[in-house]
Parts: C-alpha cells; sequence; structure tokens
C-alpha cells in the first residue's frame, strides 16, 4: 500500500501553503486511473490508504495542541494522527468501494468522491478541512467557488483529473482552461465601493503554553489596551479569540477599562463569558462607555477540544459530571449563526476560529456587509495549520461576494476583500496591530443564493446516467 499513501501525501502538496494544484492534479490522475483498473474490494483498500496518506500530510498540524504541554501529551499526538487519518480516509474508501461497482468507473469515481467530500462537512457535526477543492484558494479559479461552493470546485477538479486518467488531456486542459479564464475575468471586475470604515486588528502573539498563565495574564492583557489606545483614528478595535486573559463575571471594571482604551471606537473583544456555571467562547462588543453593544457565542463547537460528545446528556442520565458543559466542565453551544448590527460599522456576520470553515455556517436569514472572524490558531503551529485556516476562510470570501476581516492571536491576520484577495495583514508571529480600510461587499454570488442545491442536482443527474448505464449493461 505504499504507492497509495505516496500519491496521497504528494495530493497534500495543493494545500496551504505549499499550493502545489498542479502536483495534487497529477497524483489524483494516476490515482484515479489506478482506481478504475481493480476490483471494488481493491479499491476499497486504495481508496483507503490514499486517503490516509493525504489526510496524514494535510493535517501535521494536529500533532500541535499535544506539544503545549509536551511532557504530559506528546506521547498522543502520534496516535491523534494516524486516527484522524485513516478516519476520515474511511469516506474516500467507502466512495471507491462503491463507484467501482459500476459500469462507468470514472464517472462513478467523480461522483462518488465529490459525494464523500460533501458527506464531510457534515457527518458527525463535519470535518471539511483540506478539500480536493481547496487546490485552487491562492489562484483565480477559487473564483468558481462564487458559482458553485467549495464542493463544486472538488468536483471540477476531480472531473480534471479523471479527464486525464482516461488520457483525455485535450478536455482535462480546456476545464482548467475555462475555470482559470473565468477567475480571471472575475479578478480584473471593478471593486466594490467602500463603507469608508477603519478598523484596528490587534495580534497580541500570545504563546499557547503562556496564555492562560495567571504570571502572564496582566502582560497579555497590557499589551492589548496599549495597542488598542495607539494613536490613529480608527471606528472599530477587534481583539482575536478569548483574548480577554480574565472574567468580566469577576471582574466588573474590564468593560469600562477597555472601553475607554478605545478613544471613541468601539471595541470587539473575543472573551469567556461566563453565566453561573455555564461558560461560552464569545465575542463582544463594547462602546466607549463599556456598555455591551453587542454579543455572539460560538455556536459550532469543537468535538474533544472545547466539548465532549454527550457528555451532558451522561450527566442527565447518569450524573457522570467531569466532561458535561452544564457543569461547568465544557463549552456549552452558542443557538446559531447570528448577524450583528453595528450601526454605521454595517452588519457582520462573526465566526469564531474553526466555524470559518464550514460553509453552511453562512447562511443567515439576514445578508451581512462583512465577515469577521476571530481565532486562536496558536493551537496549530506554526507551518501549515494557520495557514490552511486562513486560506479556508479566504475562500469563504469569495463564495459570499463578502468582504472577510481576520485577526488571530498568532496570525494569521489580514484583510480580505470580496474576491478573496488580501489587501492588508500582519507578519505571522508578531505582535502589533494593524489599522485597515473594510473592503465593499459584491451583491449576492449564486453560490450565497442558492448554496449546494445546483451541485447536488448535478450529482443526482450523474447517478442517474451511472445506474441507467449499469441496467443497460445487465439487461
Amino acid at each position: 500500500m505504499g504507492l497509495p499513501l505516496g500519491l496521497g501525501a504528494v495530493m497534500a502538496t495543493g494545500q496551504a501553503p505549499l499550493g502545489f494544484w498542479w502536483a495534487m492534479l497529477a497524483a489524483l490522475a494516476l490515482l484515479l486511473h489506478r482506481l478504475a483498473r481493480v476490483k471494488p474490494v481493491q479499491a476499497t483498500w486504495l481508496g483507503w490508504f490514499a486517503g490516509a496518506g493525504y489526510f496524514g500530510a494535510a493535517l501535521t498540524w494536529i500533532v500541535s495542541p499535544f506539544m503545549v504541554d509536551a511532557a504530559r501529551d506528546a506521547w498522543m499526538a502520534p496516535f491523534a494522527l494516524v486516527l484522524m487519518a485513516f478516519g476520515l480516509a474511511l469516506f474516500w474508501a467507502a466512495a471507491c468501494g462503491l463507484a467501482l461497482r459500476s459500469r462507468s468507473p470514472l464517472l462513478a469515481l467523480v461522483t462518488a468522491l465529490t459525494m464523500a467530500e460533501l458527506a464531510r462537512g457534515y457527518v458527525l457535526t463535519g470535518f471539511p478541512w483540506a478539500l480536493i477543492g481547496h487546490v485552487w484558494i491562492d489562484t483565480a479559479p477559487a473564483q468558481v467557488a462564487a458559482l458553485i461552493g467549495p464542493s463544486g470546485l472538488t468536483l471540477l477538479t476531480l472531473t480534471a483529473a479523471a479527464l486525464a486518467a482516461g488520457r483525455r488531456f485535450v478536455p482535462a486542459g480546456a476545464l482548467i482552461a475555462a475555470m482559470w479564464g473565468f477567475g480571471l475575468w472575475q479578478l480584473a471586475q471593478p471593486a466594490p465601493a467602500a463603507p469608508g470604515v477603519t478598523l484596528r486588528l490587534v495580534q497580541p502573539n500570545a504563546p499557547q503554553d503562556a496564555k492562560w498563565d495567571p504570571d502572564n495574564a496582566q502582560f497579555f492583557f497590557d499589551r492589548l489596551m496599549t495597542a488598542t489606545a495607539a494613536p490613529g483614528e480608527v471606528d472599530l478595535v477587534i481583539w482575536p479569540e478569548t483574548a480577554l486573559p480574565y472574567l468580566i463575571a469577576t471582574n466588573s471594571d474590564l468593560p469600562g477599562l477597555i472601553g475607554a482604551a478605545g478613544r471613541g471606537a468601539s471595541v470587539a473583544v473575543g472573551l469567556q463569558r461566563v453565566e453561573g456555571v455555564r461558560g461560552w467562547n464569545s465575542l463582544q462588543v463594547f462602546g466607549p462607555d463599556g456598555a455591551v453593544l453587542a454579543s455572539y457565542d460560538k455556536h459550532h463547537l469543537v468535538p474533544f477540544g472545547e466539548y465532549i460528545p454527550l457528555a451532558d446528556l451522561a450527566y442527565d442520565w447518569f450524573g457522570l459530571q467531569a466532561f458535561a458543559a452544564q457543569t461547568g466542565n465544557a463549552y456549552s453551544a452558542g443557538p446559531g449563526p447570528m448577524v450583528l448590527d453595528l450601526g454605521r460599522l454595517g452588519h457582520v456576520l462573526p465566526l469564531i476560529c474553526y466555524e470559518a470553515v464550514f460553509p453552511q455556517d453562512l447562511r443567515t436569514a439576514t445578508r451581512p456587509d462583512w465577515l469577521l472572524q476571530v481565532t486562536n490558531d496558536a493551537w496549530f503551529g506554526t507551518l501549515t495549520g494557520p495557514f490552511q485556516h486562513a486560506a479556508q476562510a479566504r475562500l469563504r470570501a469569495v463564495e459570499q461576494g463578502l468582504p472577510l476581516v481576520r485577526v488571530a492571536n498568532t496570525g494569521v491576520t489580514q484583510v480580505v476583500d470580496a474576491r478573496g484577495r488580501i489587501t492588508a495583514a500582519l507578519p505571522f508571529g508578531t505582535d502589533g496591530y494593524l489599522d485597515a480600510a473594510l473592503p465593499g461587499p459584491l451583491p449576492a454570488t449564486p453560490y450565497a443564493r442558492f448554496g449546494e442545491g445546483p451541485l447536488l442536482v448535478w450529482l443526482a443527474g450523474c447517478l442517474a446516467a451511472i445506474l441507467i448505464k449499469s441496467r443497460r449493461r445487465f439487461a
């Protein structure tokens, strides 16, 4: 199984920060060529090991949280990486095994793998990280996501690779050229008018192993306050996820101090909000007088990181309270996506940490004017994780036609326009702040209006064609 593992690892080089889309396509074409020529049982194993190679190489950052307290947790890191890689690869294994039972192997592989990648975003709360279509994020073809979203990009990528696997190189090249042409045309269109809002993005650069140390709390709080109060005319100051090292519930003077530091600007603060024994990973916006102007609680929590699945149910049924959110031993989930009305600053949709990797979390009744992601990517290391996370957030801007403001503890902190282009950024791994203009929004894109609907119709048509062809063969 060394070959599929190796092909999968080569495919992973298409993800950020390398972005070797051409290597991804070549390896994917070779994998599909091999898969189309084996039996279903062999295809299942090939798909499983190729997926394990792909996810193992793409998700190496998963070991980083276990290195924060290496003496205690490092032994778990290899198990986490291997289990995550082979666990996610089960989606590919199932897709490949089922596809090879049809009489149209390449079409069935494209259809089944697209469906598997789409399912990854929903099953067991979802984890659509490192989708096949993400290889285009730093290129012009990413603009196609405004039409058909990230899973549509996955479908087109698999289609191009399948054409190449079937030695139909001219159609494969034509498809990629069409994607590139559309992207370049989109990027050449005039930029929408900016709303005239200036933001201050604060990057405190608090190492994860020191972030929650009580002896360092005042140091990092002072760093945040100094950046907030620095000279300059801004309308909103933004701190990253859980930046505030103290609880407002036990420090009632904090809102007033933070509001005053803004010198007339509002301040959006990532913090831990507590009521009784329950706690939330939250974003609150304080006015100059310390009044809470808006509040949002993260609703798409990280399983085993921010909560333990079924822990509250175990407490209700059996009295097991060690991991229950209702006993203060995990975060509670907020009610869902929420658009905040910030007056002349516009309507903003907040995304806390990895909520930004879920396209479905951006579906709201009210269309926002901009997206705001606050995150603490110090958990993800310094090599791949923060850059993959930032790249996926940028794709949300393209899909929705909305500017994205991203504020991270250690980076990547940046402003992205409605076509996914970075307009301002802070250096990674440094402390400081950035004053930048908020870009303007575009009209709602087709993907913002219709979501996965058109893709699902297309996949249904492909399934129908596969079934009809298979029945004719057996007739």
